[in-house]
C-alpha cells in the first residue's frame, strides 16, 4: 500500500513517514443515513450532479445549518466553508442585512406572478452601477439567463449558429450542452443524452485562448454566426484565466462580422468587481448574463444589454421569454440586500486583498517544499490545482492523473473543518465572512493537508 501511494502522491521516498496516517475521518453516520434514504426519492440520491460526491471520498455530507463562514452537517461537523453555494454567497452564509430584508417582505406574501416595487429597486441598483447594460430582465437561474440570451441572440441577428469555448459551462440548455470533438473547429457532439443531434450541429466548439481557431470558424461560418459566448472568467472546469488581450480579441472579430458578444457571468459577475469580468478587462460584450449572486443566492438569473438589443424581447419585440418566477419578491428582496452591500466604495478591494493574501500565503507554503501544486486565482475566486504549470489556459492543460491527488486532499479537509466543493475541478471562494483568524485556521489545515497528499501514507 505505501509503495502505491508513494507513486500515486510523486514524492520522493525519504520524505514519506511509514507511520504517517493523517487524521481521523469524521464521522458521517446521519449524513449516510440521509443519503441512503435519499437515493429512494432523486436519481443517484440528489438534485444535481456533483453533489454526490462520486469526484471524492466518501459519503456525500447533508448541510444542516450555515452562518457566515461556516457550514455544519448532519452529524454536528463544522466546516470553515470556501464553496459558498458555488460563489454567490460573497457576504457569507445567513448575512443579517439579508436575512432581514428577506423576512421583511416575505410578511407580505412571497409570490404574486405580477410585477413588484421590488424588482425596479433591484434594477435600478444594477443599472445604476453598471455601465455595460442599459436594460435587464430577470429569470429564475442563471441557466435560464444564459438560454434566453442565445434565443435573443439568433433573434436579433437573425442567424442560428453559436460559438462557444471548450471548457466553458453555460448550463444545462440543449444548445450549450455539448463537446468539442477532434480538429481545430468542429460541431459539438452532445454531453448528454437526449440532446437532438439536429441542435448541436448548431454549436461551433473551438479552444479556449485560440485565435486561430476562432479566426477558423469565422472564415467557414461567417454570415452564420450569431454570436459567441464566453465564460471572461472560466470557473466551471478549473479556473482558465484568459488574457485580456484574448477577450478584445473576440470583441474585434464580432465586431467585424456583426456578430454579438455574450459574456457568462454567472460566476464572475459582481464576483471580480460590481460590474464583473465586463468591467475588470474593460470590454464591453453586446449581452451579459449573471446569476444567483443578484439574489444573495436564492434562484435567479438575469440578462441585460443595450436599449436596441433589449427591444427585441417580448413583449416588446418577437422574442419570447417569460417566467412566472422571474423576478419574485423574496429573491429581490436578498438581492437589493446583497448588491448593497457590494456597492459600498471599499468592498471589493477589501475582500480582494483578504483573498490575495490568502492565496499567495498557500502558494508560498508549496513552493518553499517543491510540491507540485498551484494556485491559480482572481478576485476572491481561487483553484487548487496539482501541477507545475504557470499557467494553465485550456480544459487539455489538466492533468487527469492529478485528481487522484485531489480525492485524498479533500478528505483531508473536512477531517480538518474545512469543506471545498466536491470536484477538483470546482473553484473555491472567499467571502467578507472569513475573518483573518478563521482564514489562518483554514490555512494551517490546508499546510497538513499538503503534507499528507505528499509525504504521507494512509491505509484504508
Amino acid at each position: 500500500m505505501l509503495e502505491s501511494l508513494k507513486k500515486i502522491f510523486s514524492g520522493s521516498e525519504a520524505e514519506v513517514p511509514v507511520n504517517y496516517t493523517g487524521k481521523p475521518d469524521i464521522s458521517r453516520e446521519k449524513s449516510a443515513e440521509l443519503y441512503d434514504k435519499s437515493k429512494g426519492y432523486f436519481p443517484g440520491g440528489v438534485n444535481s450532479p456533483v453533489r454526490a460526491f462520486k469526484s471524492v471520498h466518501g459519503t456525500p455530507l447533508f448541510i444542516q445549518k450555515g452562518d457566515g463562514c461556516f457550514v455544519w452537517d448532519a452529524d454536528g461537523n463544522k466546516f470553515i466553508d470556501f464553496c459558498a453555494s458555488w460563489g454567490p454567497l460573497i457576504l457569507g452564509h445567513n448575512h443579517a442585512g439579508v436575512r432581514e430584508k428577506v423576512v421583511e417582505v416575505m410578511q407580505n406574501g412571497m409570490s404574486f406572478g405580477a410585477p413588484t416595487a421590488l424588482e425596479n429597486q433591484l434594477a435600478e441598483l444594477i443599472l445604476k452601477n453598471n455601465k455595460y447594460i442599459q436594460k435587464l430582465r430577470f429569470t429564475s437561474s442563471g441557466t435560464e439567463a444564459v438560454m434566453s440570451a442565445i434565443r435573443l441572440a439568433r433573434g436579433y441577428t437573425k442567424r442560428d449558429k453559436i460559438i462557444k469555448f471548450e471548457g466553458c459551462y453555460h448550463g444545462h440548455s440543449d444548445s450549450l450542452l455539448v463537446k468539442a470533438g477532434s480538429g481545430l473547429v468542429t460541431f459539438g457532439e452532445t454531453s448528454s443524452a437526449g440532446i437532438p443531434k439536429a441542435f448541436a450541429d448548431e454549436t461551433i466548439v473551438v479552444p479556449l485562448n485560440s485565435d486561430e481557431a476562432v479566426k477558423a470558424a469565422f472564415e467557414q461560418f461567417s454570415d452564420q454566426i450569431a454570436a459567441v459566448i464566453i465564460e471572461p472568467v472560466p470557473a466551471n472546469n478549473g479556473l482558465l484565466l484568459q488574457t485580456k488581450e484574448f477577450l478584445e480579441f473576440l470583441r474585434a472579430i464580432c465586431t467585424k462580422n456583426n456578430t454579438l458578444l455574450i459574456f457568462d457571468e454567472v460566476i464572475s459577475g459582481f464576483r471580480v468587481g460590481f460590474e464583473g469580468a465586463a468591467g475588470f478587462y474593460q470590454i464591453k460584450p453586446d449581452i451579459i448574463t449573471y446569476g444567483k449572486i443578484i439574489g444573495g443566492g436564492l434562484p435567479v438569473g438575469m440578462y441585460g444589454s443595450s436599449v436596441e438589443i433589449m427591444e427585441m424581447i417580448s413583449p416588446d419585440g418577437p422574442v419570447y421569454q417569460a417566467g412566472t418566477l422571474s423576478g419574485n419578491p423574496v429573491a429581490m428582496a436578498a438581492g437589493i440586500a446583497q448588491l448593497t452591500e457590494l456597492s459600498k466604495s471599499s468592498f471589493y478591494k477589501d475582500l480582494n486583498n483578504k483573498a490575495q493574501e490568502f492565496t499567495e500565503s498557500i502558494q508560498r507554503f508549496a513552493t518553499a517544499r517543491n510540491y507540485k501544486f498551484k494556485i491559480f486565482s482572481i478576485a476572491s475566486i481561487f483553484w487548487f490545482a496539482f501541477t507545475d504549470q504557470e499557467a494553465i489556459s485550456s480544459a487539455d492543460q489538466i492533468e487527469s492523473s492529478s485528481m487522484e491527488k485531489f480525492k485524498v486532499f479533500h478528505r483531508e479537509l473536512l477531517n480538518r473543518g474545512v469543506y471545498l466543493g466536491p470536484s477538483g475541478y470546482e473553484v473555491g471562494f472567499v467571502s467578507s465572512a472569513h475573518s483573518k483568524i478563521e482564514l489562518e485556521k483554514a490555512k494551517r489545515a490546508i499546510f497538513e493537508s499538503l503534507d499528507f497528499v505528499f509525504r504521507g501514507a494512509r491505509a484504508d
